[in-house]
């Protein structure tokens, strides 16, 4: 095998073991840990964590688990909306006074956020869920017309 031939399947293999690590675990042994890492703010994306827990007395763990999920959704959700809403446009104001001034926008920033990809849904010993949500800024810009940073 050539050099060159080893150098090409090195950099594929790092590519592929990078393109593999996927989304960090929030939960240790089943469990919400102290402290969560986030960065809401990345470079291409927002990314939202939620907590959500459902009712106990619910006869079945797949209807715990599912309204567990559903919270845990909502509450990334609400997260996203609060990151976006602090966003700076390009002509100095925050989304917040821009949606302030044009009520058709808070819709298509609903929306927008209701199309955020779960990245991962993890379940608590407990019953409860940790969610991880992803909305890229393209996709924010392009269903809202507004010019981010």
């Amino acid at each position: 095998m050539s050099r060159r031939q080893k150098t090409m399947i090195a950099v594929l293999a790092a590519a592929l073991a990078s393109a593999c690590a996927g989304v960090p675990r929030q939960l240790k042994d089943g469990r919400v840990p102290d402290v969560l890492n986030e960065r809401p703010d990345r470079s291409s994306y927002f990314e939202a964590i939620g907590i959500g827990a459902s009712d106990p007395s619910l006869p079945t763990e797949t209807q715990r688990r599912a309204l567990a999920r559903d919270a845990a959704i909502v509450k990334a959700q609400y997260d996203l909306l609060s990151m976006i809403k602090g966003v700076r446009l390009e002509g100095g104001y925050k989304v917040s006074r821009a949606i302030a001034v044009d009520s058709s926008l808070e819709s298509k920033v609903d929306a927008s956020i209701r199309g955020a990809e779960v990245l991962k849904s993890e379940f608590t010993k407990d019953g409860g869920c940790v969610v991880t949500l992803r909305l890229p800024k393209a996709q924010l810009a392009a269903d809202t017309g507004l010019a981010l940073r």
